[in-house]
């Protein structure tokens, strides 16, 4: 992973402007600390801070053609870089390092701007042709990289990886939206990723379990792509641990075997926490190097004022997760790895959150799905890049695999439904696609454990601590008085208040707090969702907790933090054996 400045038409295009660039880019130098890249074009600047994951000793960049009339500064990664270089348009180009994204210079030279649908990966790139000084800026279909775009007064256009990089010079300012292209030629954005999903029809393609499997097995494959230690964020749910199975089935055959035949696994929770206890059950299955990590609830209120800085929101939900998150991959960087493989996004496309089991129909579920996909990068996207990044760590997400994705969209929203009647429980069409009796992918009390939040499950005391602290530093004054204070969006409980007063003084513009999302939720539903069930209007909390009646350890129900993994446990055996 990277960090990314480009400035595109200064007026002052003096050394004071290349030097306050220069600063601004260092702003990012926790996404890329490895080495640092400036081009400077007239009244155009392209900045770069590189993490060095393919090809670490020529990558640098920016990148070029081989005029150097083409320049480009990228974060992420295109996995299919071999086979565009291969290809007819492009074989006969001369290449000058070992970059996956070198081929994006010459990928315009030959087709122009709609080369974008040939990539096969994560990024977000700003790409300069000098010949005539226009300028394009991409982002991946989901918006698993970050990009931000902004505007100065003396008519400037900014993009940049971190909302820090361009707020304070940018009189407005905006994240870039998934999927769009953002052309000087044909002034301004529009979208380049239109799939069939996009418009929420209702599927009705047959469930084919062999072709999830396959499909979601070569989406792991090819994120094994890297020249660095790697490993597996494992919390022993359903969907790291299919990750990590797949993973390492095929670690001989690809491209990171020359890492050891053994895959690091690393979990983090409090002592005696749930995802502890299911991820050392799913390593020593799997026979990983795992790394069991502790944390307590003060280590985590004590990071909170960090994690806000880097991750960029005051939303309650993705703070609570981004700590333990943000924590993880200090000590993962700490190993001396710098890239993972993580598990976001099957929640989303498959119905997994445990409000799913209230959908009313399968055209509701179906609709939620296409919601909770597309509003992705405002929650578990940014949450998986930033609090990696934060310490130069690069989250890979194979189910964000833009073929996965069209796979499992176009499944009849039917199989999906949450039917106990039926001996379906949420994601039963993932699970059911890796249940297999000769070869085992995971023991089957894992592959049918119910759905654990992350920031649940890494110890249900996790969140209580969080209320009880932002209780104790928000008075009833204080929350009562949030609408007037913050007007935008305003705060609906003092843990959210808590959030939104640090948030503000990093980030005190307008437009800066616009690009957090609000609203009622529950259980990390949408608004929309919040109606399919009454009572949740009364307990708007994103924890998985929250769904009434759903959820072994739901609010109403006993509190006791020692009895909760064994609810869980009981719950998974349970489940398996009425499977089988």
């Amino acid at each position: 992973m990277c960090g990314i400045l480009a400035v595109l038409g200064c007026v002052d295009n003096s050394q004071a402007t290349r030097s306050r660039i220069i600063k601004l880019s260092r702003r990012l130098r926790h996404r890329g600390p490895d080495w640092s890249g400036l081009h400077c074009y007239e009244d155009c600047y392209l900045a770069h801070e590189r993490l060095a994951i393919i090809d670490p000793i020529s990558g640098d960049q920016p990148l070029y053609n081989e005029d150097k009339t083409i320049v480009v500064t990228v974060n992420g990664e295109i996995y299919n870089h071999k086979a565009l270089r291969e290809s007819e348009s492009l074989k006969s180009h001369k290449y000058h390092t070992g970059s996956d994204c070198e081929v994006l210079a010459h990928l315009y030279e030959e087709h122009g701007e709609e080369f974008i649908n040939m990539l096969d990966g994560m990024f977000a790139f700003v790409l300069l042709d000098t010949r005539d000084k226009s300028y394009i800026a991409v982002r991946d279909p989901i918006g698993v990289i970050p990009l931000y775009i902004g505007w100065g007064l003396d008519g400037s256009v900014w993009f940049a990886s971190e909302m820090k990089a361009l707020s304070d010079d940018c009189e407005q300012f905006m994240a870039f939206p998934p999927g769009h292209i953002y052309s000087s030629k044909q002034g301004g954005l529009r979208r380049w990723y239109n799939p069939t999903w996009f418009n929420e029809l209702v599927p009705s393609t047959p469930y084919d379990p062999m072709l999830v499997r396959n499909t979601f097995e070569k989406a792991v494959i090819k994120r094994l792509m890297t020249d660095v230690p790697f490993g597996v964020l494992l919390s022993g749910g359903l969907d790291s641990s299919l990750v990590a199975s797949v993973a390492i089935r095929h670690l001989e055959k690809s491209d990171a075997r020359q890492w050891g035949s053994k895959l690091h696994t690393f979990c983090i929770g409090l002592k005696g926490s749930p995802d502890l206890k299911a991820g050392k059950e799913v390593a020593d299955y799997l026979g990983t190097r795992h790394h069991e990590l502790h944390f307590t609830v003060q280590e985590g209120i004590d990071a909170i004022e960090e994690v806000i800085y880097h991750v960029e929101t005051y939303d309650v939900t993705t703070i609570r997760a981004s700590t333990p998150m943000f924590l993880m991959s200090r000590k993962i960087k700490s190993l001396g790895v710098k890239m993972v493989l993580s598990g976001e996004g099957s929640d989303e496309i498959f119905g997994g959150y445990l409000y799913f089991h209230k959908a009313p129909n399968k055209k509701e579920f179906h609709e939620e799905t296409c919601r909770k996909i597309k509003d992705l990068h405002k929650y578990d996207c940014l949450r998986a890049n930033k609090a990696t990044c934060a310490w130069g760590v690069e989250a890979r997400v194979p189910f964000l695999d833009k073929e996965f994705i069209d796979v499992a969209m176009s499944i009849d929203p039917e199989w999906k439904m949450i039917r106990p009647d039926l001996g379906r429980i949420e994601k039963w069409v993932l699970r059911n696609a890796f249940d297999d009796e000769k070869n085992p992918y995971l023991p089957k009390h894992i592959l049918y454990r119910q759905k654990e939040q992350f920031s649940d499950g890494v110890g249900y005391s996790w969140i209580d601590g969080l209320k009880d602290h932002a209780n104790k530093h928000v008075s009833d004054t204080m929350l009562t008085n949030a609408s007037f204070v913050f007007p935008d969006n305003p705060p609906a409980t003092k843990e959210a208040y808590y959030y939104r007063a640090i948030f503000e003084k990093f980030f005190p513009k307008s437009a800066a707090r616009a690009t957090v999302p609000g609203g009622p939720s529950v259980a990390c539903s949408t608004a929309k969702a919040v109606e399919w069930d009454a009572a949740w209007k009364g307990n708007l909390d994103p924890s998985g907790r929250a769904a009434l009646g759903v959820h072994v350890a739901a609010y109403e129900g006993d509190k006791a933090a020692d009895v909760r993994p064994e609810k869980l446990q009981k719950l998974a055996e349970k489940t398996a054996e009425a499977i089988v």
